[in-house]
């Protein structure tokens, strides 16, 4: 079933059709039909049954109420989310926990394909479900936060304009205020409330880390752009595979045409060393007085080449700019049996580029979510999304600390030095109360 049928029927009906509340309310609707049909004029000691009545029984408001505790016929709209893949995640993340806030459900709201920082007017809108799975996330995330359709509206009591206030003035207190206030009274009555305003990354925050977390659990990409990485992933450890056959020994009982994925592993690096981040880094440094945010190329291949041994080859997936596609020289330099490829060596650039900036982001960030080892910027808040999903699932393995052992899907920050002139040990912070240090490089446990 299509997402806009999808959307039809629970507007006419409230619910999903596997839900207890709506099977009951159903039920409870064939009833009072058929005692309509039986007795036309009245119950003794309930008067006479009208027919408006029946909407009573229909209507989304009781039917709720629902039985995943979030409202489905109040609803929260937001502005165009905009920027970079995970500047937008983290805003799409923002609104749902706005509307969780306000127990409301979220209107799907637009993505922005193409990347535009200023020139607000050319930026290419995206829906939602074009990225991710809509009905999906609705399932992982029951009973958290719920993603609503347009054509689930019944435009009763009209829209209610929420204006985010700017500037310094505006605290993070006030804005506090200003949703705890849209939760009741006359706002609260508004079947849409709609902030209007800067756009939701922009916003100020009130959830702990781990709320952002729950929602970037339920955002899974359409199986589309899902098989897009699985392409380039394949062509990673294929690769690995061939390089690693050349130097297996026959005492290993190694056969490279059977082997399976687990014994070629690959470590992905998001390398940052374009011009722009550059300049922004140091910059950054200056402000905050801090000296481990920017990295040369040198120091990153010093660094992870000490995280591996060479005694089997390895491929180094390098996520880099565009910008650096044709530079060779990040491939040069690198220690012996780590073996640097990007897209354009691996010949999966064809891939990425029938896709707008947003989807060739997506698919970067699922290669190096998925690798065996990953080594990020602690300031890049791509590197940062990453980990914190790697974390997480270290987290569902009981695992809370990657100090001292070994684990899977370890995580590394390479512009801060660790043990044996390596890269850091990183991991998420869960218990942080906020995300905002997610993009300040300090929201880590390290060793």
């Amino acid at each position: 079933m299509d997402l806009f049928l999808n959307c039809k029927l629970r507007r006419l009906f409230g619910c999903h059709f596997t839900s207890l509340t709506c099977k009951c309310c159903l039920a409870l609707v064939t009833i009072a039909l058929f005692s309509r049909a039986i007795f036309p004029h009245s119950f003794p000691g309930y008067g006479v049954i009208e027919w408006n009545n029946l909407d009573l029984i229909l209507s989304p408001s009781l039917l709720l109420e629902s039985d995943d505790g979030i409202r489905r016929d109040k609803f929260l709209e937001v502005p165009q989310i905009v920027w970079g893949l995970n500047n937008q995640k983290i805003a799409f993340a923002r609104a749902c926990l706005t509307a969780r806030m306000l127990n409301r459900t979220l209107l799907m709201p637009s993505l922005s394909a193409s990347l535009f920082y200023k020139e607000v007017d050319r930026l290419q809108p995206i829906s939602f479900d074009k990225v991710f799975q809509f009905q999906r996330f609705n399932s992982l995330c029951h009973g958290f936060v719920r993603l609503g359709c347009y054509s689930d509206l019944r435009n009763q009591t009209g829209i209610h304009d929420l204006q985010k206030g700017s500037g310094r003035k505006w605290t993070v207190e006030r804005d506090l205020e200003q949703l705890k206030q849209s939760s009741r009274g006359f706002v609260d009555k508004y079947e849409v409330i709609r902030i209007v305003g800067k756009n939701p990354f922009l916003w100020h925050d009130h959830w702990p880390v781990k709320d952002y977390a729950r929602v970037f659990e339920c955002l899974v990409l359409v199986d589309e752009i899902a098989k897009e990485a699985d392409k380039v992933v394949s062509k990673i450890r294929q690769i690995g595979r061939k390089l690693r056959s050349k130097t297996e020994t026959v005492e290993n009982n190694f056969d490279a045409e059977d082997s399976s994925p687990r014994h070629n592993p690959y470590i992905a690096i998001h390398m940052r060393v374009e011009l722009d981040w550059m300049i922004h880094c140091k910059n950054l440094e200056q402000r905050s007085g801090i000296n481990q945010i920017c990295s040369s190329k040198q120091e990153i291949i010093q660094r992870v080449g000490n995280i591996v041994s060479s005694e089997s080859p390895t491929v180094a997936y390098l996520a880099v700019a565009d910008s650096l596609l044709n530079d060779s020289s990040i491939l040069d330099g690198w220690k012996k049996g780590l073996l640097p490829f990007e897209k354009k060596k691996l010949r999966v650039d064809e891939i990425y580029k029938k896709h707008p900036y947003l989807i060739q982001s997506a698919i970067d960030y699922e290669v190096c979510s998925r690798a065996d080892i990953f080594v990020g910027n602690s300031f890049s808040t791509f590197s940062s999304l990453i980990v914190l999903e790697r974390t997480q699932r270290m987290i569902r393995m009981g695992i809370t600390s990657s100090c001292g052992i070994d684990v899977r899907w370890p995580s590394y920050a390479y512009n801060i030095p660790g043990e044996s002139n390596g890269p850091r040990k990183w991991m998420t912070n869960m218990s942080d109360s906020s995300l905002k240090a997610i993009s300040y490089g300090s929201n880590a446990i390290s060793c």
